[in-house]
Parts: structure tokens; C-alpha cells; sequence
């Protein structure tokens, strides 16, 4: 069988997703297309020989519009016979862009491919492309007669659900902060972050969501984001506990992976740095919309034919803090080895372009501790997650 392995993997820093923010002044296409460049220059490959780019983007409306994919590889001034496509499988999008880049590579469909993603948040308010649209209409609201509720409300049940403390939420989303900061002073994130250059010239470097100095103690001030009276005659069981302190920060960012065959990037003299291992996506309830990271995670390991224990690194996307707590409550995980660098709280999550951010995130925490494999998991909106399992060569 080919084997699809990931030759190279960058990502930009993080910029906060409103006015203002460090990259709020990069048109989404250019943060994409600088982010295309940026992989390209690092791997000595002709442009022409690339076969598809595939991005993740979920607000595709404005700005973003127009199939992002294309647009960014043209900006970007790869020849006009390389394609792009775009995907949205909401904030797992550029996770799925990646598999299905490297099920490409491994059907025999593509030998050099990019899976990529991007997200100007600042600029393309979260859920502007969904305008108009009522997830309660029938005959949707026929089989779901609670009615759907938004992210924040179903983070809200699932600490509930799990008897996850606000204490317990502020401490977790603390971690992140500091492993982030960490790893900054470190270095850790070097290789991966490549600089973006804004309209007047100057350059974003900053991962400047991270705040290097947050506590549980401080998160512990913060307001309540979703609590009403109405939902919480609804839902009984919540307790009001999700802050915008233990939620992951509306983020502008973009991400690719460089993805080939295995005989591809042999013939190249290419060093491909880890290999496609297993893949799973499943569905879940849509009321508790962040759950299936348990399930996805419970396939792709039997798909592996691997254990929880047989992984050296986890990254599980901190969309909010009750989700990680719940994966690891019922998977059994060894918290040490998850988002051990920190996550989506600490360095933002893009929408589109958190799915290659955490492959690339991922691929440098097993070489930076020698282990073999790696296991992604990402929970999305309506219901879904995505799990991928690599192997470092």
C-alpha cells in the first residue's frame, strides 16, 4: 500500500480575532497564500509538480468566499494549473482537508499534495456565513424536539454532565497558558511558526493569544459568557461555568502540511518527518455537539489496532476547557502527554485552520520527546469529530 507521509508542516502565530489584532489587517487570502509560500520555500520542490490544495476555511462568505483554496494558491503564484478545493467540516476543516490529502496520496490520486487551512476571525465574524440559517426548522426540530443550542451552551451541559467544577475548568485552561508560555521561552515553537508580513510592511511573530501570566486564581473573576435565565429554565442540570477565560479566543491564523508518497518524496531526497498512520470521523449527538472526540477516538485507535497507552502524544482540541476534561475522563489518557505544549485556549483556535495547526503542533511534540505515535482529536460544530493518528519516522 502507499504510504502518505508529511514532508513539512508550518503554521503563523497566533493573532486575537478582533480589531486590532496582529493580523487583522492580512486579508484571509494573503494570510493563506503567505503561509503557502512560507512551506514551499522551506522544501525545495517544483510548485507545477503540486497536484490539489486542499484548505480548510468554515466561514466561507465574504472575504473567504469563492473557494479561499484557489484564490490563496493563485495569490500565492503557484502555477495556474494547480487546483484547490475547500472543505468545511466546521472547525475540524482543515483536519479533514488533511485526510482527505493524505487518502489522495494513498488511493493513488495525488503524489505531492498540500492540506492547508485559514481563518480571519477578526475580520469574518464567527458565524457570518450561517446568516439566515435556523438549525431548528423542521423537519430537523421534528427529531430534536429539545432544540439545538449553541457551542457555548452544550460546553455548558457537558460540565455538567461530567461534574467538571469551575474550579476544575480554570485550572485546566491555567495549564494551557503556562505550557504555551513555556514553550515559547523555549523555542519549542520555532521550526513551525513562520512570520507573517502586514499591509505597512511589518511582520507578526507574536503568538499573542498566549497570556503568560494567567492563573486559576484570576480566571476564577471572570463572568459567565452564556447564562440566561431562559436556558437555564431548560437546562436545570447547568450551573453556569463556561467563561471566555476557559474557552479557546476568537483567533486569526492560517496552516499548511506538505503532503506526499512515500516514494515521492524518496525520489525527491526528501526527509518526510512522520507518516499517516489511521483516520476517523463519526458523528454524535448534536445537542452535546463536542462529545465526539470520544467516540472518533475510540475508532481510529481500532482502526490502528493500537491502545490509548501505545500513544506518546495527544492533541484534543480546547475548544472549551470541558472538552479535553471529558476525553480524558472517559478515554483514560495520561493527562501528561496531552497538548503538552498547550492548546486552543492558550494559542487560539482559528476555526479552519486549527486542524493543521494541531498536526503541526503535534508532529513537534513527538520529536521534541522521541516518541512514535501521535493521536489528534477534534470535536465540530453539529455534531462530528475527527480523530488521526501519525507515526514519526
Amino acid at each position: 500500500m502507499t504510504r502518505a507521509v508529511i514532508v513539512d508542516a508550518v503554521r503563523t502565530a497566533s493573532g486575537k480575532g478582533k480589531p486590532g489584532g496582529g493580523l487583522s489587517t492580512v486579508h484571509p487570502v494573503d494570510l493563506l497564500s503567505q503561509t503557502l509560500q512560507a512551506l514551499l520555500a522551506r522544501n525545495d520542490i517544483d510548485p507545477g509538480s503540486i497536484e490539489d490544495i486542499v484548505a480548510g476555511c468554515v466561514s466561507q462568505t465574504g472575504e473567504q468566499a469563492l473557494n479561499i483554496a484557489r484564490t490563496a494558491a493563485l495569490a500565492a503564484g503557484l502555477p495556474i494549473e494547480v487546483p484547490g478545493t475547500t472543505v468545511d467540516r466546521q472547525c475540524g476543516s482543515s483536519q479533514q482537508a488533511a485526510h482527505f490529502a493524505a487518502q489522495g496520496v494513498i488511493a493513488g490520486a495525488y503524489d505531492i499534495v498540500i492540506a492547508c487551512g485559514v481563518e480571519s476571525m477578526s475580520r469574518i465574524p464567527m458565524g457570518a456565513s450561517s446568516q439566515g440559517q435556523d438549525p431548528n426548522v423542521a423537519p430537523l426540530a421534528q427529531r430534536f424536539p429539545e432544540s439545538l443550542v449553541g457551542q457555548g451552551i452544550s460546553a455548558e451541559l457537558i460540565a455538567a454532565r461530567w461534574k467538571l467544577s469551575r474550579e476544575q475548568l480554570d485550572e485546566y485552561s491555567a495549564r494551557s497558558h503556562k505550557l504555551a508560555a513555556a514553550a515559547i521561552r523555549s523555542g519549542h515553537f520555532d521550526r513551525e511558526t513562520i512570520p507573517v508580513t502586514r499591509p505597512d510592511g511589518t511582520v507578526h511573530t507574536e503568538n499573542e493569544t498566549v497570556r503568560a501570566q494567567t492563573t486559576a486564581e484570576g480566571l476564577a473573576g471572570l463572568r459567565t459568557s452564556f447564562e440566561s435565565d431562559e436556558l437555564g429554565a431548560r437546562f436545570p442540570e447547568i450551573d453556569w461555568r463556561i467563561t471566555a477565560g476557559n474557552s479557546s479566543p476568537l483567533t486569526d491564523a492560517a496552516s499548511a502540511v506538505l503532503v506526499m508518497s512515500e516514494e515521492r518524496a524518496a525520489a525527491l531526497g526528501l526527509a518526510p518527518r512522520a507518516r499517516f498512520h489511521s483516520f476517523a470521523v463519526t458523528g454524535s449527538d448534536p445537542l452535546l455537539m463536542l462529545t465526539g472526540v470520544v467516540p472518533a477516538t475510540k475508532k481510529v485507535l481500532h482502526r490502528a489496532g493500537l491502545t490509548i497507552d501505545d500513544i506518546d502524544t495527544f492533541e484534543v482540541n480546547e475548544a472549551f476547557a470541558p472538552v479535553p476534561l471529558a476525553w480524558l475522563a472517559d478515554v483514560g489518557a495520561d493527562p501528561a502527554k496531552l497538548n503538552p505544549a498547550g492548546g486552543a485556549i492558550a494559542l487560539g483556535h482559528a476555526l479552519g485552520a486549527s486542524g493543521t495547526r494541531l498536526l503541526t503542533t503535534m508532529l513537534a511534540n513527538l520529536e521534541a520527546s522521541g516518541g512514535r505515535f501521535g493521536l489528534q482529536t477534534m470535536c465540530e460544530g453539529g455534531g462530528m469529530a475527527n480523530a488521526t493518528i501519525i507515526e514519526r519516522i
